[in-house]
């Protein structure tokens, strides 16, 4: 079965841009307008021989009516669905509440989350990611979607090792 992740965060930290960016595609609409996304999208990614599927989700706000209700919705069935979350946050606006808010509730998932500081180019990144070790939800990984910085590392980290083939590395001897 392939690995589901799940992008959650809060509107315009990136979360399309990277669902593009592992998809390979344009599907995910991208602007500088928060509430663009508001239900699930789904796409599959591709590294090496591994596949899997992504959710772009809507951007979680803390709000709890109308549509910022049906947003969040969408976002914890796509926690729900996933085998691992990829919580996106800003670099450049640093921690925010809604992000300590965010994490509380991803920590009662049960869920296997990934702290993913976007928005992290020409910064450093150990101190892009710094802040946000207090979230509680391991080591932070410094990305930068719009220019794929640092993107295929945290695929690799996320997705579990390649399977061996069925039919293994051997070469069979002539005999």
């Amino acid at each position: 079965m392939k690995p589901v992740l799940a992008l959650v965060g809060r509107p315009n930290v990136g979360k399309s841009t990277l669902f593009n960016r592992l998809t390979k595609s344009r599907d995910a609409l991208v602007a500088d307008q928060p509430g663009l996304t508001r239900d699930r999208k789904y796409g599959e990614g591709r590294l090496g021989q591994r596949s899997y599927i992504v959710i772009d989700t809507g951007g979680l706000s803390g709000e709890s009516e109308g549509i910022d209700q049906h947003m969040a919705q969408q976002s914890w069935l796509a926690v729900e669905e996933a085998s691992a979350v990829l919580f996106l946050v800003d670099a450049r606006a640093g921690l925010t509440p809604a992000d300590e808010t965010i994490a509380q509730r991803l920590r009662q998932s049960g869920k296997k989350v990934f702290v993913v500081v976007n928005k992290a180019e020409g910064l450093e990144p150990a101190m892009a990611a710094a802040e946000f070790h207090s979230l509680g939800l391991g080591e932070p990984l410094a990305i930068a979607a719009v220019h794929g910085q640092g993107v295929k590392q945290l695929v690799e980290e996320i997705l579990p090792p390649e399977e061996p083939s069925e039919h293994g590395d051997e070469v069979p001897e002539k005999g």
